[in-house]
């Protein structure tokens, strides 16, 4: 066998990292020292492979392990004809399906690699099995082998976690499931979970923040101002927008076996309660569509309200970038809106834009003054209940409304042929009661928890009066936070650029029409260039 333009790799793997402790890795290591050892070859130890903890069967050691970076490496002509790949056994190399198996070794092979598997001395090369055919077969029956063992201990496992999954649904069983990762902020104490303080902590002020409105790097930032060592919780910015979705937030451990889901509740120690998550969801799907990419963020716009008077299609905003300010600020005309169907060129009989800065300052001050806030006056008493039925009633019209885009995009792309399936059809038409029946209960309820809210509570006009100056000053955490004032406060913003009569670009108002979750209705006339406003009841003249 010719190494002399090749180097000698060793290989080492093991499925249970605890294995590690063991005498595993130290067996497998010296399989690779004896046999280099016996052919006066020396093992470059630097050069090892090791995936602990990592499947031959599902195959992680490829996707995610050394052995994966080895052959994409071959495949690249990285490694030099001749070299030698040590491993205990062809089990070591893989426990995928037979083929798929020997497709790896053959992909080493035709490379000029030899592989060798130490604990029964045999050597896999082209040579050699050009002049031994019958090892391929050898080594297709130790894979196959390899693959059968593996499955059947792979069922085992899946069923035993399934019992205990429908145990603990159940009520039998309270014990551990050891399937997935757990949460960082929670420890085992004698076979129970509790919470760690300080990291629970970390976890509580990120989500608070993002309640609150502030942007994933804001809120980073403000955890690293605090002092808070993130780095054992694996908290970036990015993070925190997948740490919010984690049902291990309300006590829940989530398992997936072949395709089934279980929801194992009160699992850990809970951070929030199931309303309080519901809400973070609910204002999970809101943000998701709530803020461009704009260096500006804006208060009506990118939210989902707010639409076009005359048209009926949603307002935009358009930022005149190019014009900011040395202190990062745009004139109050440098930033405007319009309707999307303006922009598009075409649909909108009156279109145009205007300036949007008079509209904010209107709400605000509209705010300030008279809006009863139910998110930051969370009701008490009777209207528990009724809270936790209007996020259930929120999170069934987006389920909804998910399903009838599903059916509408099937059948879009069925028009093709000409033959639209009945089936998606009624489907469609059935989708479409229920969301409209969906949208009506929910309406209601929020109604009848926004009457709750103003008899127990006043308005806290505060709030909105406080941020009022960020917002005129353009500062990106007050203007985030507003937004989802918006968002939890109006149902819908509809806006007349022109006021409701048309009067042109002469136009002296924007009339605004302002409707509340509360399903309240109210009228802003409102004055193009300061902002002041003028209420009424009823439809402007």
């Amino acid at each position: 066998m010719q190494t002399s333009q090749g180097l000698v790799y060793s290989y080492l793997r093991f499925s249970d990292p605890r294995q590690a402790a063991g005498n595993s890795a130290d067996r497998q290591a010296e399989y690779a020292k004896s046999w280099a050892a016996a052919r006066g070859l020396t093992l470059d130890e630097s050069l090892s492979l090791r995936d602990e903890g990592l499947s031959a069967f599902h195959q992680r050691h490829i996707k995610q392990g050394a052995l994966g970076v080895f052959l994409q490496a071959v495949d690249e002509g990285r490694i030099p004809a001749g070299s030698v790949l040590v491993v205990e056994g062809l089990d070591r190399l893989s426990r995928a399906e037979p083929i798929q198996a020997q497709a790896q070794l053959a992909q080493i092979i035709n490379a000029g690699i030899t592989v060798v598997t130490a604990s029964d001395g045999r050597e896999y090369n082209r040579e050699r099995l050009k002049a031994q055919p019958m090892d391929l077969v050898y080594s297709l029956l130790v894979m196959i082998r390899a693959h059968e063992e593996s499955d059947t201990k792979s069922k085992r496992v899946k069923a035993s976690i399934k019992r205990l999954c429908d145990g603990w649904i159940a009520g039998h069983y309270r014990g551990l499931i050891r399937n997935g990762s757990d949460p960082r902020w929670v420890r085992l104490v004698d076979g129970h979970w509790e919470l760690i303080p300080e990291r629970a902590e970390v976890v509580r002020f990120a989500i608070d923040r993002y309640r609150e409105g502030y942007g994933a790097d804001r809120a980073h930032a403000l955890m690293q101002e605090r002092g808070f060592d993130t780095s054992y919780l694996g908290i970036s910015p990015q993070q925190i927008y997948r740490l919010i979705k984690l049902v291990a937030l309300k006590g829940a451990k989530q398992i997936s076996v072949d395709g089934e889901d279980f929801v194992l509740q009160d699992y850990y120690p809970r951070l929030l309660s199931d309303v309080e998550f519901d809400e973070l969801q609910l204002l999970r799907g809101q943000r998701s569509r709530r803020r461009g990419k704009g260096a500006i963020p804006g208060v009506v716009t990118g939210i989902g309200i707010t639409y076009c008077g005359y048209c009926g299609t949603a307002m935009t905003a358009q930022n005149v970038m190019h014009k900011v300010r040395s202190d990062g600020t745009l004139m109050d005309g440098h930033r405007r809106i319009m309707c999307m169907s303006y922009m598009n060129k075409g649909g909108c009989d009156v279109g145009g834009s205007c300036s949007v800065a008079p509209v904010e300052r209107a709400v605000m001050s509209f705010c300030s003054d008279q809006m009863n806030l139910l998110r930051l006056q969370q009701p008490v008493g009777p209207s528990g209940d009724l809270q936790q039925g209007v996020m259930i009633s929120r999170k069934h019209v987006v389920d909804l409304e998910a399903q009838l885009g599903r059916i509408t995009e099937a059948l879009a792309l069925g028009e093709g042929d000409g033959v639209l399936p009945i089936t998606f059809l009624r489907k469609a038409r059935d989708l479409e009661e229920q969301l409209t029946a969906a949208k009506a209960k929910l309406h209601q309820e929020e109604r009848e928890l926004a009457g709750i809210a103003s008899r127990q509570r006043p308005a806290d006009a505060r709030v909105w009066l406080d941020l009022a100056a960020g917002v005129n000053a353009q500062e990106v955490d007050a203007r985030d936070k507003v937004r989802q004032l918006m968002i939890d406060t109006f149902d819908r913003i509809v806006i007349y650029m022109r006021g409701v009569v048309p009067e042109g670009r002469k136009a002296w108002y924007i009339d605004v029409l302002l409707i509340s979750k509360a399903g309240q209705r109210r009228w802003l006339r409102v004055e193009r260039k300061t902002g002041k406003w003028a209420a009424g009841v009823d439809r402007p003249d």
